[in-house]
């Protein structure tokens, strides 16, 4: 009845024929040609049953909860049936039923679907280029059906000649280079002295985990006329899972669904939704019974989960070769970048920790401060209109020491540091990256053609033109429809960036209007710190918008993106990174520009105050400076939003697969979900999101914007980075061995775009620091004060005894009845001398109201402006030098490498020319013993 009776019979003469081959003495390879020659015979029958009562090959009516439909050719199969195979392949879900071979990716369909035509044609070109399938029902939902591929060594050694991967063929040597006597022994006492030293905590053992140990070979591209050449110990094992899995996922890109001239590709049927999920297995459970110290790893999973992944060794150096022989190179880059951003984080964070000890230590001298504190007669002006009072200077005395915690004598000096710093960064990065690239065989790799996006070819299907690179017609887009598209999509950046001004200028509304509220507040904490407040309450909302605009700007980013109809996957990644990191970058800072360069500046003076629509006076500074405010701003955004993106990275993975195992154990119980296959385990896992590394990549530029832009107001931002970064790399590592299927191993040679915008944040922190220290903080008016007005005037000193009598040089004087209606306060100010106040002070370079011209501004004013132009002027051109120098003394490529290349190259030169000679010679050899010896034979 057809199918499944014969493949009983079949299956059945597997099980029965080895007893039979003891007892007799029948030729086995006889019996072998006559079964393969029935089971020929038997698949003609069923493609012609097929092609007239079946609707498809793709029918899984037969298929049961774990029954098998096998696809792959039948006299494979039987080939193999006199060998033993262990029961843990047959069992743990990694091989095929035979336990010989090993599945190298899974494709996911439901039988409900009804695009069974496409399936049936792309799983017949699949067994056509020569891959194994194997189909099997899911144990939890018989509607769910998995697709297991394998590719057989004839299949791997093609493609891989085709794709060029570079294989192991002969391991390297290393030569020492020439010391004198006098170095060597300056050597031996080194090392001497390094034996009495504990061992490096942060080092891998590699004698207890033997497994990360890698075959240190020069490698070359694979090519089967020259197989001799290279180190193949195990067919089975020479291509690692990661390789095998790229190659057949190549070949799936490349096979047709149907008829036509572009329809093509696994990716077209996925977004299709012929398929619902693929890919590759995971190598078995990362968890063990058995110690790793003692037993050793089950496998690369575990391995990675223990010395990678486990929260116990956060202090150790990441496994980069382990990471990247199990999920490709553009994977390892992402955390070795990620690790070396991390150790290089170490001594910006000690410097800025110094900077913030220097100010706790020198609190007690600091005359800004004393004098702060002491000004008990010093009344300030109100802050806001009618509700805010008249305030004692003093009463700022805690916030005058907290700015002094980040405004001191060594703010300047960091500022300069961490510019000098992001340039060492990247310029130390490339020759890491030179280092990985040359160990990992990237440096002569180079991208494949790019296939077209499935979106640009349906619309642009009509026009074509000849492709310089391949020579075949392509899919064209007119320039001035590519023009027109990209003027409206830059109109929608812009558009977006105005929703970004807007929700500021609406937090800057909520700043002035609440900072009144807050003063006529009924709790006296609250009103008596009503500015304080105002700023945290104003940060915490602004972080609730960003989180919110974030989601919208996702949203805008993709659409356009699509609207754009980039050509390639590549352009299409680009101009969406470009999009998301602009719209976030602008949203997340945006308010802290606000706070930097703006708050306080516009403010206009009492009797004559700046508002918004002649309603809304605009918010002043506190009394001790606006830095305070900004420091607020930036501890508060930085601390939330690290939180809050750690939670999502790794709590929604959790929750969903926490779900997933609630439902199977309820049906299945508590030994159910041990007992299912691999395929069964990774499907129900989260899949790696659409966006690949995007967001790995987006959180930590857009944290390194806030470590660099305005370091020189928060000095501990390089270390809130770095206890962030220690805590993000095993986040990371977790979510990807244990929550996520494992991605596709795919090559890289860099980290992309993201080292171009990383380069733009370096230039314009440099900018930004330049402007913060100028305008934002009193480091100017201070250096004006000691060399010009204070005591030291002529003396060329700048010492804290040459800062006597700032504060009070530094405030005007202006006069109450001077108010206008609007503005003048309810009290009078008699609480503070027993009658009513006729003058207040407030921070401005002006003069006193019964000068020729009242309130004016000072000549001290025109010398502080000048000094702090001057300062931006010559602190950008003075950082930039410094890193336009160290740019070009730091060599992008090691000189140790550079050498180590030229002669890895001369190397295999040698070694592939001695390989042939020793083949011919044996082979010489050979016919001569053979009697077959010929003249003038070579070599």
């Amino acid at each position: 009845e057809g199918r499944e009776d014969l493949q009983v019979n079949q299956l059945e003469t597997q099980i029965w024929i080895k007893p039979d081959i003891q007892k007799t003495d029948v030729d086995f390879s006889e019996i072998l040609n006559a079964i393969q020659e029935i089971a020929k015979d038997v698949n003609i029958f069923f493609d012609e049953l097929e092609g007239v009562n079946s609707p498809s090959k793709d029918d899984d009516s037969l298929l049961h909860h774990g029954n098998l439909t096998s696809t792959s050719d039948d006299a494979s199969r039987l080939e193999v049936v006199g060998e033993e195979v262990p029961d843990k392949n047959k069992t743990n879900g990694l091989y095929f039923r035979d336990g010989k071979c090993r599945i190298d990716y899974i494709l996911v369909y439901r039988k409900s679907n009804p695009q069974t035509e496409k399936r049936e044609v792309f799983e017949r070109n699949i067994r056509a280029e020569g891959l194994q399938m194997e189909k099997e029902s899911s144990l939890t939902n018989s509607d769910i059906i998995f697709v297991k591929l394998h590719a057989p060594w004839e299949v791997l050694g093609k493609y891989a000649e085709l794709m060029n991967v570079r294989m192991p063929f002969r391991r390297k040597i290393y030569y020492l280079h020439r010391r004198y006597k006098f170095m060597n022994r300056i050597e031996k006492q080194i090392s001497r002295f390094r034996g009495w030293l504990p061992r490096k905590p942060m080092k891998l053992d590699k004698e207890t985990l033997p497994d990360l140990e890698e075959n240190d070979c020069y490698t070359a591209p694979f090519s089967q006329q020259r197989i001799h050449h290279f180190i193949i110990h195990n067919k089975d094992t020479f291509f690692n899972n990661a390789t095998r899995s790229r190659i057949v996922h190549h070949i799936l890109q490349r096979v047709k669904y149907e008829e036509g001239k572009n329809k093509i590709g696994l990716n077209r049927l996925l977004s299709n939704g012929s398929y619902e999920a693929a890919f590759p297995l995971h190598e078995g459970s990362y968890r063990s019974k058995n110690s790793i110290k003692t037993h050793g790893a089950e496998n690369h999973r575990h391995l990675l989960y223990e010395c990678w992944a486990s929260w116990g060794v956060w202090y150790k150096y990441q496994p980069l070769d382990l990471v990247r022989r199990y999920f490709g190179e553009k994977i390892g880059l992402y955390f070795a970048w990620l690790g070396w951003y991390t150790g290089m984080l170490f001594p910006a964070a000690f410097i800025g920790l110094f900077v913030f000890l220097y100010g706790v230590t020198t609190l007690n001298h600091c005359q800004v401060s004393k004098e702060v504190c002491q000004a008990t007669d010093i009344i300030m002006c109100p802050i806001c209109d009618k509700y805010c009072p008249f305030m004692r200077l003093s009463d700022s005395c805690i916030y005058a020491k907290v700015t002094h915690l980040f405004d001191n004598g060594a703010t300047v000096f960091f500022a300069v540091f961490m510019a000098v710093w992001a340039t060492v960064f990247l310029e130390f990065w490339k020759r890491r990256r030179a280092v990985i690239a040359y160990d990992w065989d990237l440096i002569d790799w180079e991208e494949e053609e790019e296939e077209i996006r499935p979106q640009f070819e349906a619309k642009y299907s009509k026009k074509e033109r000849m492709n310089p690179i391949s020579g075949k017609p392509e899919p064209y887009q007119a320039f001035a429809d590519k023009c027109s598209r990209l003027i409206v999509s830059a109109s929608g950046i812009f558009f977006m960036i105005c929703v970004v001004i807007a929700a500021v200028f609406g937090i800057v509304i909520y700043r002035v209007v609440t900072v009144s509220t807050f003063a006529a507040f009924k709790w006296a904490l609250i009103r008596n710190n009503s500015q304080v407040a105002t700023t945290g309450t104003a940060v915490c909302i602004n972080f609730c918008i960003i989180m919110l605009l974030n989601v919208l700007y996702e949203k805008v980013a993709l659409f356009l993106t699509n609207l754009e109809q980039p050509r390639t996957e590549s352009e299409w990644e680009n101009s969406f990174t470009l999009k998301m990191f602009l719209f976030q970058f602008v949203n997340l800072n945006s308010s802290t520009f606000y706070i930097a360069f703006f708050l306080g500046r516009f403010t206009g003076h009492p009797g004559a105050y700046l508002r918004l629509i002649n309603r809304w006076r605009l918010e002043e500074c506190h009394p001790s400076g606006c830095l305070i405010d900004l420091c607020m701003q930036m501890g508060i955004i930085m601390v939330l939003k690290q939180t809050w993106n750690n939670f999502m990275e790794l709590g929604y993975p959790l929750i969903q697969n926490w779900w997933t195992r609630r439902k199977l154990r309820q049906e299945y119980g508590t030994q159910g979900k041990t007992s299912f296959p691999q395929w069964e385990k990774d499907y129900n896992l989260q899949p790696m999101n659409a966006y690949g590394l995007f967001d790995e990549y987006l959180e930590m530029i857009l944290q390194f914007g806030f470590t660099t832009i305005f370091v020189a107001a928060f000095p501990l931002a390089p270390l809130l980075a770095l206890l962030n970064n220690i805590i993000e790399i095993r986040l990371d590592a977790y979510k990807f061995v244990t929550q996520w299927r494992r991605p596709l191993a795919s090559r890289a040679k860099d980290i992309g775009i993201w080292y171009g915008i990383l380069e733009g944040i370096g230039i314009l922190s440099v900018i930004t620091n330049a402007f913060v220290i100028a305008v934002t903080s009193d480091f100017i008016p201070r250096l004006v004060y000691a060399y010009k007005y204070g005591p030291c005037a002529g003396q060329g000193e700048a010492g804290q005894k040459c800062m006597v009598g700032y504060v009070n040089a530094s405030l005007s004087v202006f006069l109450v009845s001077d108010f206008e209606n609007r503005s003048e306060p309810t009290s009078n100010g008699s609480e503070f001398s027993g009658s009513p106040l006729k003058y207040c002070r407030y921070r401005d370079y002006r003069d006193p109201p019964h000068s020729p011209v009242p309130y004016g501004y000072t000549l001290q004013f025109w010398h502080v402006l000048a000094a702090r132009l001057a300062f931006i002027i010559v602190f950008e051109h003075l950082v930039f030098c410094i890193k336009h120098l160290i740019s070009y003394l730091i060599p992008d490529l090691p000189k140790d490498l550079r050498d180590r290349m030229r002669r890895e190259k001369y190397l295999i030169q040698e070694m592939m020319y001695e390989a042939e000679l020793e083949r011919l010679q044996k082979e010489r050899k050979e016919r001569k013993r053979n009697g077959k010896s010929y003249h003038n034979e070579w070599p």
